[in-house]
C-alpha cells in the first residue's frame, strides 16, 4: 500500500512533465515585413542592350544566364527588353546583369575584389557602381544602383552563378590571387 501511495503521485507528475513536454508551441504573430523580404518593385521590362555575341561567349552567357537565382537578397528578378539569353535585372531600380561584354582595363595598382572566388573591379559611376568580372572566358558586369547600400554585398549569389557557369579565363590580377 506505501509503495502505491507513492507510485501513483510520481506516475502523475512524469506523465504531467510529459504531456507538457511534448505540448506544441502556442502560436506566434504572422511574421511582419524584415530586411529579406522582397521590395514592393515594377513590373515593366528593364532597358537593356543586348550586343551580338560570339558563339562561345554566346553558350557562355546563357549557361550563366540559367544558373541566375530567382532573387538577389530581396530583390525579384525582372523581364529585360533584350537579350534575356545574356541579361538579367533585379529589383526597382534595376540591379542589372549583363554577360559578354568588354572586360575593363585596369592599372596594376587598381581595387580588385574576391566573391565567392570571383574576381571584380569597381568602376564608380554617379548614379551606380558597375562591377566586372576581371578572371573569366566571359565578362560579367553587376551594375548596382546607389540605393543599395555595400555593392559587393550585392553580388554573393551572383558569383556563385558565375562560378557555376563562367570559366575561368587564365590568370588573375594580382589583388585576387589568394
Amino acid at each position: 500500500m506505501l509503495a502505491t501511495l507513492v507510485a501513483v503521485p510520481v506516475t502523475v507528475a512524469v506523465a504531467g512533465f510529459t504531456v507538457a513536454r511534448l505540448s506544441p508551441e502556442p502560436p506566434t504573430a504572422a511574421p511582419g515585413p524584415s530586411p529579406t523580404s522582397l521590395r514592393p518593385q515594377s513590373g515593366a521590362p528593364v532597358e537593356m542592350a543586348a550586343p551580338a555575341l560570339a558563339e562561345r561567349p554566346g553558350v557562355v552567357c546563357r549557361a550563366l544566364v540559367s544558373q541566375l537565382p530567382a532573387t538577389v537578397r530581396e530583390l525579384a528578378q525582372r523581364p529585360v527588353t533584350a537579350g534575356p539569353e545574356q541579361n538579367a535585372a533585379y529589383g526597382d531600380p534595376a540591379l542589372t546583369v549583363a554577360c559578354g561584354g568588354p572586360e575593363p582595363t585596369i592599372e596594376p595598382t587598381a581595387d580588385v575584389w574576391t566573391v565567392n572566388r570571383v574576381c571584380w573591379y569597381a568602376a564608380e559611376r554617379p548614379d551606380a557602381t558597375v562591377l566586372t568580372t576581371l578572371d573569366r572566358e566571359t565578362a560579367v558586369t553587376v551594375t548596382v544602383p546607389r540605393a543599395y547600400e555595400g555593392p559587393l554585398q550585392w553580388l554573393s549569389p551572383i558569383s556563385d552563378a558565375v562560378v557555376a557557369a563562367v570559366p575561368s579565363g587564365g590568370e588573375s590580377p594580382a589583388g585576387c590571387r589568394g
